[in-house]
């Protein structure tokens, strides 16, 4: 059975990695799986904890008590021009804008040229007014004076566009459209795209968008720095991954994040790219993992307002210490309720995007990195087969409780070894997959070995119940790899007993009496052979064969087939006893004992099989069994049984003999009781007779009579004694050979 378990075991294991490998790298299959996957990230972001952020990024939002003071949204531009010059006079080192102007914020300056063209048109000479028209015209150009504040700002302005992902969103732009809006988010290209071979090139696996937005010409043409600002959320809405680059046309184009990082370090930013995809964007030392695509996880820091949030209505009015923006990296963005985009992040659910791009930039300033392997398909692969794996050929060989806490070890063991390396190490691997394979594994594992050896314990009662005691049974069904069916040798001591002269007996009897004295007879013989954890191999009419030592383990089974036969010799005492009383005839029952090696298991045809033994030590019992009418003996073992049971019992030694088919001669003993029980003139009878059996050996037949003679005396009726006495006397008249070796030849078996 076990063999039968460990290959199915491995035919389940097999199949599970093979449903599990073809599942991961088949996302489709299982959709559910990946969301749990991503929730898993989230469970590793709320396990590890928040972070304290850098101190070179803050946020100037737009928030509440800046619409409260400033008037609703959208400002005119002058107002984020003056914001402009305060941050840079202030002493900011970066400005990045998470808004893009996309449209031009003109309508006071086409009044005033209304007016203007009016006032040429009436001919009106009034140099004065002209020149307090013009310049209310320049000062009214909120688009030139955001420019311009760009243009003069001691700090590096980084303006933000988005880019339309899907063709539906661009039904309103034509190609002269999409082409002025391409030219306006040049300055969000990268220049620098490196692959590392011709198949790199040729793969072109880039996210590609369909249209940009971008600023307007006036303000996009301020600034040599700008990048887009999408985010895209996972399946289940959350954002956790960054695009870094976007494809569009023929050029790919950088995240506003990477752009304000790139102004920040004064350093250019290069993309690398392998055959399988984008492998890193570098930015002078800092080199950012992605993944193929070119996406980056962003490491959260915590919640929201992780970073500083300074009110632009303070930075506007002068309140707000100059140091609190010195050298910093600020990003402008919108984050007053009912305005601004809400995210979804690990952390929270109302999460400015604003401060998304805060935790990639400060992630990517101090190097704390999240990075999943670039083909992290294959770890969760590698994961599969070493925990299933494992799992599957571990199963077979333990127990169940030891097998369920193994399982129970293994996958919580890989869950913190993911915990652990998200946390020090920044690594992603994926959770899902390995544990659902490894759990899957097991609960099949366990469901076939449950209904396998729900079988066994069913064929073992059926096979069992009825010739073992239940304590062996259950033994049995707790520890079947005990009993090995087919065949195999063991050590063991064979039991034989017969009735005797029971043909005379069932000559006498009706045959319902004879049926029910052999019934009462085998019952109460049987009993005692269970109750010392022997085996009822079956039952030859009035003779019992049994089997100590198999199916079960008994290390000490000549010493309890001895004690079974003695206890079974004194209960047929108490029963002949019985019998006496209810006019019932009288059953005396011979035994025979033999040791040593046989083999046992199932045996017979493929239609009918019984547990039994067969081998030498088997055919010596059966023999033993019926020397006892050449000695008058009731229960004869052999040396063997002898040798292994001597320190508990009392038996004499009776002869040596050449049993039918065998050539080399076998010493019987009688087993006369347990040590602490036989009187002292059956001691006394015992030395005689061993005396008397030396002398007999040594072919001095009279000095061996008197011995056996003596023995006679302490005991009268002593067969044994009587048989010895016998046999020298035909030795005294016709010697046997000189080459004699002291054995009797049995002419029967």
């Amino acid at each position: 059975m076990l063999k039968k378990l460990k290959s199915s075991s491995l035919i389940i294991t097999l199949l599970i990695l093979c449903a599990g490998i073809y599942a991961s790298s088949s996302k489709a299959v299982f959709p559910f799986l990946d969301i749990i996957e991503l929730k898993t990230i989230d469970l590793r972001f709320e396990a590890r904890g928040e972070k304290v952020p850098g101190s070179s990024v803050v946020l100037a939002v737009i928030d509440e008590k800046s619409l409260k003071a400033e008037g609703k949204w959208i400002w005119p531009r002058k107002k984020i021009a003056e914001l402009v010059t305060r941050l840079s006079d202030a002493g900011a080192r970066v400005i990045a804008f998470d808004i893009v102007f996309s449209e031009a914020d003109n309508k006071g300056v086409a009044v005033l040229q209304d007016v203007h063209q009016a006032v040429g048109r009436l001919n009106i000479d009034q140099p004065d007014f002209k020149n307090y028209l013009n310049r209310l015209i320049s000062e009214s150009d909120n688009d030139r004076l955001l420019a311009d504040a760009i243009s003069n700002s001691k700090a590096d302005i980084v303006l933000g566009n988005f880019f339309h992902m899907e063709a539906q969103e661009m039904i309103h732009m034509d190609e002269n459209m999409i082409a002025a809006q391409a030219a306006n988010i040049q300055s969000a290209a990268c220049q620098s795209v490196q692959y590392s071979s011709e198949k790199a090139f040729v793969n072109d696996l880039f996210m590609e968008v369909s249209a940009p937005e971008a600023n307007i010409s006036v303000i996009a043409g301020s600034t040599p720095y700008s990048g887009h600002f999408n985010m895209r959320p996972d399946k289940d809405g959350v954002i956790r991954w960054i695009p870094g680059v976007f494809k569009f046309r023929d050029q790919l184009y950088a995240h506003l994040s990477l752009k304000a990082l790139a102004a920040y370090t004064n350093n250019p930013l290069d993309v690398f790219v392998e055959d399988v995809g984008v492998d890193r964007i570098q930015i002078g030392d800092l080199q950012v993992p992605t993944d193929e695509l070119g996406r980056i996880m962003v490491n959260y820091r915590g919640g929201s307002k992780r970073f500083p949030h300074i009110s632009v209505t303070d930075i506007l009015n002068d309140r707000v210490d100059p140091r609190e923006l010195k050298d910093k990296l600020v990003i402008v963005g919108v984050t007053a309720i009912g305005v601004y985009d809400l995210r979804v992040t690990p952390f929270d659910t109302n999460f400015p995007g604003v401060e998304i791009n805060a935790n990639l930039i400060d992630s990517i300033l101090s190097r704390d990195f999240l990075y999943q392997p670039a083909l992290v398909e294959i770890y969760g692969i590698i994961a599969m087969l070493i925990l299933g794996g494992f799992l599957g050929w571990l199963l077979p060989k333990i127990k169940v409780i030891p097998g369920a806490v193994s399982a129970l070890g293994l996958m919580v063991g890989y869950f913190f070894l993911c915990l652990y390396l998200f946390a020090a190490q920044g690594i992603v691997l994926n959770i899902v997959y390995p544990v659902i394979v490894t759990l899957f594994i097991y609960i099949s594992i366990s469901a076939y070995r449950y209904f396998v050896e729900e079988g066994q314990k069913r064929f073992i009662k059926s096979a069992f119940s009825t010739y073992l005691a239940p304590a062996v049974v259950n033994q049995l069904i707790e520890s079947p790899e005990r009993l090995v069916l087919g065949g195999e040798e063991r050590q063991i001591t064979a039991f034989f007993s017969d009735v005797a002269g029971f043909t005379s007996i069932s000559e006498k009897l009706s045959p319902h009496e004879l049926v029910e004295l052999l019934n009462e007879f085998l019952t109460e013989m049987s009993d005692i052979i269970l109750a010392h954890n022997g085996l009822v191999d079956k039952y030859e009419g009035d003779a019992i064969i049994a089997m100590f030592g198999a199916p079960n383990d008994l290390e000490n089974h000549a010493q309890v087939a001895c004690a079974a036969s003695i206890d079974m010799q004194e209960r047929l005492l108490v029963l002949r006893k019985k019998w006496e009383t209810e006019k019932k005839l009288i059953i005396r029952m011979r035994v025979g004992l033999s040791s040593g090696p046989a083999v046992v298991g199932n045996m017979g045809s493929k239609d009918r099989m019984d547990y039994t033994m067969m081998g030498d030590t088997v055919n010596t019992a059966a023999r033993l069994e019926g020397v006892n009418k050449v000695y008058g003996t009731y229960t004869m073992i052999s040396e063997t049984t002898y040798e292994g049971a001597e320190e508990s019992i009392v038996a004499r030694e009776l002869d040596a003999i050449n049993v039918m088919g065998k050539a080399i001669p076998v010493k019987i003993y009688e087993l006369i009781g347990y040590k602490d029980e036989v009187s002292e003139t059956m001691m006394q009878t015992i030395l005689f007779y061993e005396k008397g059996l030396s002398a007999y050996r040594h072919c001095r037949w009279s000095s061996a009579v008197d011995y056996f003679k003596q023995a006679l005396e302490m005991t009268p009726d002593d067969p044994p004694s009587r048989v010895m006495i016998g046999r020298c006397q035909e030795y005294q008249a016709n010697p046997p050979d000189a080459c004699w070796n002291g054995a009797y030849i049995m002419r029967t078996k």
